[in-house]
């Protein structure tokens, strides 16, 4: 086991970092989600594809152990919001990198309207203005649940939420 002050690396890498349409596939994913570097984006990669290893796993146990399990993980996903309520471990298995990104905070808040583009959804989120159920957060990678996707909102101590209510 590892040093316990340490924490573990979230991300894994791309295998050949240097082939051209991984290069612009990955721009193309950051410039569009907004995101700080390619280790962001790399970590969103690592998420689908942990879930889809799980997903692979899961087939290959006996019956009875795997519909337990099964249902712990569609359930696990539903919450996040990355699957449908009725999901197969199929919808599993077919589980992209953009279905993560779209539940990053920063997504959630652009989309919302709360700000007018992907970037300053992010500086909002850094800068303290954006909380969740009045509960500031101010990291834009933050993975919302679908519980809390509604009550997403200006902090109650932001300009920003002042200037909204006048604006309306």
């Amino acid at each position: 086991m590892g040093d316990p002050k340490k924490p573990r690396k979230k991300w894994v890498g791309p295998r050949h970092p240097w082939r051209k349409e991984v290069l612009i596939e990955e721009m193309r994913l950051v410039g569009q989600y907004g995101l700080r570097n390619k280790r962001e984006l790399w970590i969103a990669k690592t998420i689908a594809r942990n879930f889809r290893h799980q997903a692979r796993a899961l087939l290959a146990y006996p019956a009875e152990i795997r519909e337990e399990a099964e249902k712990a993980l569609l359930r696990r996903l539903y919450k996040m919001g990355l699957l449908p309520e009725n999901a197969t471990l199929d919808d599993v298995l077919s589980l992209t990198t953009e279905d993560i990104l779209e539940r990053r905070l920063q997504t959630i808040v652009y989309k919302k309207g709360l700000a007018r583009t992907i970037y300053q959804a992010r500086q909002y989120i850094v800068h303290g203005h954006i909380a969740i159920n009045g509960r500031r957060v101010t990291s834009p990678g933050y993975l919302v649940p679908r519980d809390e996707e509604e009550l997403i909102d200006y902090a109650p101590t932001s300009p920003l939420r002042k200037q909204a209510a006048e604006e309306v």
